[in-house]
């Protein structure tokens, strides 16, 4: 997809502030952290969103929460929320499916990363 923002950071085209990549998948820094640590994990194979995955999409899908896990490893988190918005609706934002790991003190203002009661 030539206009779709996290295409263009897998391609290189656009910069980010990348904390993992492997063949699959690439995760970077939110520019627009909703908590201390926010990452966002993307495959690299273009899927617009949770809702267009396919059942061969499987494997990747695991692929991307292993991702999430070795992040927070190698972060030393004690605890962390893993978020994927799925439609506008839902606050999906950029057409490219991802997870958002959201990790540390977390505002007491912010809806995404507030606990249901």
């Amino acid at each position: 997809m030539s206009n779709c923002l996290f295409c263009k950071i897998i391609n290189k085209e656009t910069p980010a502030d990348i904390v993992y990549e492997n063949e699959k998948v690439i995760a970077f820094k939110d520019i627009s952290p909703k908590a201390p640590i926010h990452i966002l994990i993307v495959p690299k194979k273009h899927i617009t969103s949770l809702k267009e995955v396919k059942i061969k999409d499987k494997e990747l899908l695991g692929e991307l929460f292993l991702v999430a896990k070795k992040i927070a490893w190698d972060k030393n988190l004690k605890g962390y929320k893993l978020i994927v918005n799925v439609g506008r609706k839902a606050g999906q934002i950029v057409d490219h499916l991802h997870i958002h790991l959201l990790s540390g003190k977390p505002s007491h203002h912010n809806k995404l990363w507030a606990t249901p009661k």
